[in-house]
């Protein structure tokens, strides 16, 4: 017995005993406290914000609630019942080709935008910062020009006796006239140079918060910078991708000087067909309605990114 407690008590007092009870004791698991205090932190801020938004919210609701609710209420007096209006829509020829054009443009549009937005915006990442400042306030100068101008300078540019057919003409000695505008061509060119500066600020974003050591431990591996830039970069851009994209299409689904300006008849969206409805033939149940599934379309989008960027933060 005294010497089972001897022993005991030259173990208690030898040095690497007392090494390997802390290294016991630290290996158990222990109750974890940065996670719940960090979704405490989260949710604090949430109430935060959300106590700083409410009153630009209500002000906003107060003045988009009424007239949408006006817009509802006038697409259910039809003249044959509440929903003869749209019945008439959907059976509607113009309506299902106008919305094929509307997803198409839109579709095409927000695709040109992301690889140009996203090229310059890499561009952008590798600059200087008193550099990239310079070229951020030339690219957002054309988007704080108002959208009339730009159209108007788009005409000028891309008609017939415009700048780029008569730049074509004197290098080739022939007359040549290129349909530039009043088609497709001219709709993609006004929508992308529209849409590339919203897909260039979420993206850049996501370029800038990517770690620099994440492209040294490449290199050290072996990466060369092709591999690179498809292993780290395109990953971890993603969600800046997808938000600059679904923003510009959604913003897309809406457009209507530039159709109506640089687009020709075929080129039309549901836009146009909705001051087609409501100024020439007058019949405000059916422009109603069509706005109506214009929304509806824009919010089958705009909910998912609203859900996603919340499980992001």
């Amino acid at each position: 017995m005294d010497d089972t407690i001897g022993s005991s008590e030259s173990k208690a007092r030898h040095p690497q005993y007392h090494s390997r009870n802390l290294q016991a004791n630290s290996s158990k698991p222990r109750p974890s406290r940065t996670s719940a205090h960090a979704q405490m932190n989260r949710s604090i801020d949430l109430k935060v914000q959300s106590l700083f938004m409410s009153p630009a919210a209500l002000v906003a609701a107060g003045i988009i609630l009424p007239p949408l609710c006006y817009v509802l209420i006038t697409s259910f007096q039809g003249d044959t019942g509440p929903l003869s209006a749209y019945k008439v829509i959907v059976e509607s020829s113009l309506f299902r080709q106008t919305l094929a054009t509307t997803l198409v443009v839109a579709s095409i549009s927000s695709v040109l935008s992301l690889i140009l937005g996203y090229i310059v915006a890499l561009h952008l990442a590798r600059q200087r910062p008193n550099r990239r400042t310079v070229l951020m306030v030339l690219i957002l100068l054309p988007f704080w020009t108002s959208i009339l101008v730009k159209c108007f300078a788009f005409t000028i540019i891309l008609g017939r006796h415009g700048i780029i057919n008569n730049l074509l003409s004197w290098a080739s000695g022939l007359d040549v006239q290129l349909p530039l505008v009043l088609n497709r061509v001219g709709l993609f060119v006004g929508m992308t140079n529209f849409l590339v500066p919203l897909v260039v600020l979420p993206v850049l974003a996501s370029l800038l918060a990517i770690d620099s050591t994440l492209y040294r431990a490449a290199s050290v591996m072996g990466a060369k910078p092709a591999r690179m830039f498809w292993t780290v970069t395109v990953p971890l851009s993603v969600p800046g991708a997808v938000a600059g994209f679904l923003s510009v299409f959604v913003m897309s689904l809406g457009a209507f000087v530039i159709p109506a300006l640089l687009g020709g008849p075929k080129d039309q969206m549901l836009s146009n067909l909705v001051d087609f409805y409501n100024r020439q033939v007058l019949d405000w149940p059916k422009a109603s309605a069509i706005s109506l599934i214009l929304l509806a379309l824009a919010s089958i989008f705009i909910v998912p990114m609203a859900l996603w960027r919340r499980h992001k933060i």
